[in-house]
């Protein structure tokens, strides 16, 4: 039903991004930004949010962790494959990196706070226990960084939804 829009195709307003993504993927628009561009707002929006997710404090890895561990969560194949690559790119080791595909514990006890946490937020819709939030801490981590999960957790449930909507 969605169509994967081109330069030529999408609407007006999503052009701009669409022209942006393409010159930082050497010409390529993927696909799920071409089906997100039927709405220019939410193409803007996740696009907007994504960015300002990377200027997080979250260290690389932690932000790919939040990422795949909505991505898996959400079922949406298309974001795990990309973030896996992600992943890789950044030289997360391999056991971390099947561990999140697979929803298994990770090797590493700071990610897997970091993936504990995310569980909770969404489990809890954010109404995250002292003592959850005390174990998030006691990896290092501050809360500010709780927060920037919240936003991770916002910015790629729409992404992983609207991938999944639009069959991307």
């Amino acid at each position: 039903m969605f169509a994967d829009h081109t330069l030529e195709t999408a609407p007006p307003a999503a052009r701009p991004v669409m022209e942006a993504v393409a010159h930082r993927m050497g010409g390529h628009v993927p696909p799920a930004v071409a089906r997100m561009a039927a709405s220019p707002e939410l193409l803007e929006g996740f696009m907007t949010l994504t960015a300002m997710f990377d200027r997080t404090t979250l260290d690389p890895v932690s932000r790919e962790t939040v990422i795949m561990t909505v991505a898996t969560r959400n079922g949406c194949q298309v974001c795990v494959d990309l973030h896996t690559r992600k992943l890789r790119a950044l030289g997360a080791a391999p056991a971390v990196v099947t561990a999140l595909r697979d929803g298994t514990p990770l090797p590493d006890e700071r990610l897997d706070a970091v993936r504990r946490f995310v569980d909770t937020v969404y489990a809890t819709t954010g109404e995250v226990a002292d003592e959850d939030l005390a174990a998030f801490l006691a990896h290092g981590y501050t809360e500010r960084n709780a927060l920037e999960v919240v936003m991770g957790i916002g910015a790629y449930t729409m992404s992983t939804f609207a991938n999944r909507l639009t069959r991307a």
